[in-house]
């Protein structure tokens, strides 16, 4: 394990300071380029469409070997527009993209079909370099229940509820300073993409429609997320890998919040997630919990650490899962094999968990709503604020993991029922901690794993529990010390 950290630093490094070099090297002629949406016939009175106007702005920059697309202080009501190379897309303050109420304002004949989802989508580029979205205004999909419902049949989703964002196949982007809120569905969404920046990007998401997921990053390669405020209704950082690897990934400084999930490697992972850095970073009211990484569709989940991480009124804090749910993202290649879960690092945490209607209730003073907060808790809610939870399937471990200075408080309630409880492998099910229900344990439930060390791991309990602290079933090479 300390060669490995010793080369995932290096990897980190080359990452970090790769990605700034690229940044350094745009034309900066380019940037002495500006055309203004209003110099091509946006009004910015809220009211009128301007989705042409906007795109001729855009294709004149392009043509003009690039430059900056300058959004002036107003209202833009637009559709689908597609972004090209070389081009830096600058909102002012007071500036706000607004996206289209209507969903004939999103086309999609001439945009590709993604792995995942429908293709609508606010924002598009597709095999574009160079792209920068930056400045001080605000990009809204206005995509609340009301315009773009989720019908949800058969345990699937349908009707149309476009992306903010799906930009897929492009290299040398940077995203600074702009605030994004409600997306239909999910928020940006990166595919295939090298060479990325977010920096002092803010998301508004939470409690706005379903699925609203905050940065998905699907098979993205050399990656600098740092000093990002993230508040969504899905995960707030989801890496995915429906085909290729995320390789690369540097998560520093932010802070996030989430209905589920405050950083999700999967559950999207046949690709695999290679040289992942998560450090410095303040999760807070997640009540489904914080940090997941998952393997369920054949990738290789390797080399991970998350270091230097605060956890407040959050559910089970950390889920690591190995499973076998095998989805090829429409492409036949057969089943995936089992993939691999190891090499993973946490060091240096503080959190505190807390019981799901508490989060709720919490939430409701910052927002003034009303929740139930009848007395109990009941099976769904404590398994929600479950233990640590790291598990492979049989025949495959998680390998290779260590927990290092970390301090838990658990919210306790166990009870000698809950002690006997017996988890049901789910070996294909699609990966949810809740899913596995009550936990054995009140601090961590290791199965099916192998090379499993806690290294000053301090867990404590607020009100009475009557589980175990830890348990263990077919492991190999336990130390807790």
């Amino acid at each position: 394990m300390r060669i490995g950290n010793l080369i995932l630093v290096g990897v980190v490094l080359s990452c970090v300071v790769g990605t700034q070099n690229t940044f350094a090297d745009r034309d900066e002629s380019a940037a002495n380029r500006v055309f203004s949406i209003k110099s091509f016939g946006a009004v910015g009175d809220g009211v009128a469409i301007e989705t042409a106007a906007v795109q001729k702005t855009i294709d004149a920059c392009h043509d003009a070997g690039g430059g900056v697309v300058r959004v002036p202080a107003g209202d833009f009501q637009i559709g689908t527009i597609v972004l090209k190379s070389n081009i830096t897309l600058s909102l002012d303050y007071g500036a706000r993209l607004l996206g289209s109420t209507d969903v004939a304002d999103y086309p999609t004949e001439s945009l590709s079909r993604p792995r995942e989802g429908d293709a609508h989508c606010l924002i598009y580029a597709e095999n574009a370099k160079n792209i920068t979205i930056e400045g001080l205004g605000v990009i809204d999909g206005r995509g609340t229940h009301q315009h773009f419902p989720r019908n949800r049949k058969g345990g699937k989703n349908s009707g149309i509820r476009p992306r903010l964002m799906r930009l897929e196949s492009c290299d040398d982007l940077a995203f600074s300073g702009v605030t994004y809120t409600r997306p239909a569905f999910w928020g940006l969404h990166l595919i295939d993409c090298t060479n990325v920046h977010f920096s002092a990007v803010t998301v508004r998401f939470r409690n706005n429609n379903f699925n609203n997921d905050g940065l998905d990053l699907d098979g993205c390669e050399n990656v600098l997320i740092e000093n990002c405020d993230l508040s969504t209704g899905d995960d707030a950082i989801c890496l995915k890998s429906s085909k290729n690897p995320c390789r690369n990934i540097v998560v520093r400084g932010c802070r996030m919040d989430s209905n589920t999930a405050a950083l999700k490697l999967g559950s999207s992972s046949r690709g695999g997630f290679i040289d992942v850095t998560v450090t410095n970073c303040y999760f807070h009211d997640c009540p489904m919990g914080a940090i997941k990484l998952q393997s369920v569709d054949g990738g290789r989940l390797e080399n991970v650490d998350i270091s230097r991480i605060t956890m407040k009124d959050v559910g089970c804090p950390l889920f690591m899962r190995l499973g076998n749910r095998g989805s090829t993202f429409g492409e036949e290649q057969g089943s995936a094999t089992v993939g691999t879960l190891k090499n993973i690092r946490v060091s240096d945490v503080v959190a505190e968990v807390i019981i799901e209607d508490r989060a709720k209730a919490a939430e409701a003073v910052y927002k003034n709503l009303k929740v139930d907060t009848t007395p109990g808790v009941t099976d769904n809610e404590k398994s929600k604020a479950g233990p640590i939870m790291i598990t492979g399937i049989p025949g495959h471990f998680v390998e290779n993991v260590v927990l290092e200075n970390i301090k838990i408080s658990y919210p306790g309630n166990g009870t000698k029922e809950d002690a006997r409880r017996t988890v049901p492998e789910d070996i294909d099910r699609y990966p949810e901690q809740f899913f596995f229900g009550v936990l054995p344990a009140w601090g961590a439930y290791i199965r099916h794993a192998k090379n499993i060390e806690f290294k000053n791991v301090q867990m404590t309990v607020r009100d009475a529990d009557e589980r175990p602290k830890v348990v263990v079933d077919d492991v190999e090479g336990f130390v807790d010390r």
